[in-house]
């Protein structure tokens, strides 16, 4: 479904600065409706077969609601945007991010404290602690207001420098190349998760109460999908309900129902793409131009959670620029003040229930713990380009000659 309109996956190649160069056509759309049909056939077996694997977890194995169980802290930067409403403006963007089809929100304690984009771009504290990095505090400023003229932190992901110390690894020290995603929230730099991004979406939708489009409507405290007749089928409907916990089952359990709701935004979106077709409304390239002098910010899910992009252009040019995907959020050490990352959080104090002696132990529940965060490491990382030093040059009198 996705080479139908990207070519490949991953790295796809009909992908460019203001559009795609896929062509749309009625049997494009039809070729992709005719697979997604069969996708939403086969999410009508597995949710309900996935919440009676979950559900017995808890039954056979009491007490095991405390694997991987921490605050329900959580971080959702919004997916699917509505292109009635969407102008991708900074200006705008707490009212386009609100449009989404996927709520944004930043969830503390269990409550939803917002929705709106800048608040949440504004509040984020890049920390360091336990990593294996120099601090950039006397470092140059890039950005000290943003767009709508409020103040930018020199923490603030815009103003990043980043300085590699590569060390001995000490784990009262410096252990880490992760750095410490902060969210600033009354005064306190929040260790957030995404759980395993399909959580938070769920959570931030929901206690939203924010989407309704047909095929699934949040009501404030769940989050309601419904999927139509298929080939052997009936229509059914599934309801995410907001748990007690944020633990390893209920990261997966979120999993499964976010596939369902997937396929239900795509029967939206496909029967949109149908009616844009029909009315002739084919173009799908806005030109694009770089700025001379511009700072500018993304906000997007990738499949693991929360993925952010922050940029600094001067004369045309990246001057700085840092991504932040799910895995900086999640593998992040233990900050300047102490406070542990989330992957360390879930696994402290959690309790085993493994029954092989210490000559065999496994870890199994403390890998469940980890995995629920589907941790991808290289996201982990951060781009440093030296200081200009030619380590080698050489040279090739014959490189790119015929033979």
């Amino acid at each position: 479904m996705f080479c139908l309109m990207e070519g490949r996956h991953v790295h796809p190649s009909t992908l460019y600065p203001g559009g795609v160069g896929t062509v749309p056509t009625v049997q494009l759309f039809t070729d992709y409706l005719v697979r997604l049909m069969k996708y939403v056939e086969f999410m009508k077996k597995v949710v309900p077969l996935h919440d009676d694997i979950f559900d017995f977890f808890y039954e056979a194995l009491p007490g095991y609601e405390e694997v991987g169980r921490r605050r329900m802290d959580t971080v959702c930067w919004g997916s699917f945007n509505d292109p009635a409403v969407c102008d991708y403006t900074y200006k705008r963007m707490g009212e386009w991010g609100k449009a989404m089809f996927v709520t944004p929100g930043c969830v503390v304690d269990g409550k939803l404290v917002t929705t709106d984009l800048v608040d949440i771009n504004l509040n984020i504290r890049i920390l360091l602690g336990h990593s294996y990095y120099d601090d950039w505090a006397n470092s140059e400023t890039f950005v000290t207001k943003d767009p709508l003229g409020n103040p930018v932190d020199q923490r603030h992901p815009w103003n990043q420098t980043t300085l590699p110390r590569p060390q001995k690894r000490d784990f009262d020290d410096k252990y880490s190349w992760v750095m410490c995603p902060r969210w600033l929230h009354n005064g306190e730099h929040l260790a957030m998760d995404t759980g395993g991004g399909a959580f938070a979406r769920l959570l931030a939708t929901s206690l939203a109460g924010l989407v309704d489009f047909g095929y699934v409507k949040a009501t404030g405290h769940s989050t309601k999908i419904y999927l139509p007749k298929t080939q052997t089928k009936p229509e059914v409907e599934f309801e995410w309900h907001v748990p007690k916990w944020s633990n390893a089952i209920e990261r997966d359990r979120a999993r499964t129902y976010f596939q369902a709701y997937s396929a239900a935004a795509a029967l939206h979106f496909i029967e949109k793409a149908f009616e844009e077709l029909h009315a002739g409304r084919t173009d799908t390239f806005t030109p694009f131009e770089v700025p001379d002098e511009a700072i500018g910010c993304g906000f997007h899910e990738a499949v693991r959670g929360v993925l952010s992009h922050h940029v600094v252009i001067r004369e045309g040019k990246i001057a700085n620029y840092h991504p932040y995907p799910p895995t900086p959020w999640n593998a992040t050490p233990r900050d300047s003040y102490g406070t542990p990352g989330p992957y360390e959080d879930s696994v402290q104090n959690t309790p085993i229930f493994e029954e092989n002696g210490p000559d065999n132990f496994k870890g199994i529940d403390i890998m469940r713990a980890v995995r629920s965060f589907d941790p991808c490491l290289p996201c982990g990382v951060h781009m440093y380009l030296g200081d200009g030093k030619v380590l080698e040059r050489k040279h090739s009198p014959t490189f790119g000659g015929t033979h």
